[in-house]
């Protein structure tokens, strides 16, 4: 069963729209939030449409997971208990209190422990809301929570748009030939990670 293939072609027609910047944008903020698809998947076709206008497409992708980084970080800070039913009814909320123990448990060594765990954390393929949400919940100071997500997102937009760039035409043509094992891999890597921190707060516990 194709699923990956016929996803990535629609995308790439959605990146070819005049206002693919703003939607890239507005996913990115969305994202962070409670949206489930990670912006990287029309990030990547719009760096293959205009690679010369990758690192620009990149830099605003990372200004809407940062706004969305601000708002995860304040409704999971604030809100939480009053969602976690909705939550639960997405399927989310393992994942997210997963986050929160694992978070919490950086918190016990020390802000910056939490801010180098943030950091690798932006860099695996796990929703950003778990980790902006969990790090509302569980006070991570400011400076160390914005530092991290700025860092953990920008590298992944960065290198994404850097490696098209590099990559040129065969970027694409790779991309296109290999993008339903590339998506199903991307998918079995989110599916591992979440069980990680469902493993390591358990065994925190």
């Amino acid at each position: 069963m194709k699923i990956f293939g016929p996803l990535y072609e629609r995308t790439m027609t959605w990146a070819a729209h005049p206002r693919a910047p703003t939607y890239l944008t507005v996913l990115s903020f969305v994202e962070a939030i409670i949206f489930p698809v990670m912006p990287e998947v029309m990030l990547a076709p719009m760096c293959v449409a205009q690679p010369k206008r990758g690192f620009w497409f990149a830099t605003l992708s990372l200004a809407g997971s940062m706004l969305g980084a601000l708002v995860g970080y304040a409704l999971g800070h604030y809100a939480f208990e009053a969602l976690k039913p909705v939550f639960a009814a997405m399927g989310m909320l393992p994942a997210i209190e997963s986050g929160i123990a694992t978070v919490q448990a950086k918190m016990a060594e020390s802000p910056w422990a939490v801010f180098t765990f943030l950091v690798l954390g932006g860099f695996m393929p796990i929703p950003m809301k778990v980790f902006t949400w969990a790090s509302g919940i569980v006070g991570v100071p400011m400076l160390q929570y914005v530092l991290s997500m700025l860092i953990g997102r920008g590298k992944r937009v960065y290198l994404l748009a850097l490696a098209i760039r590099i990559g040129g035409p065969r970027a694409e043509a790779a991309l296109r030939r290999y993008i339903e094992p590339v998506g199903w891999i991307a998918t079995a890597i989110v599916v591992v990670g979440l069980g990680w921190l469902w493993w390591h707060a358990k065994s925190g516990a």
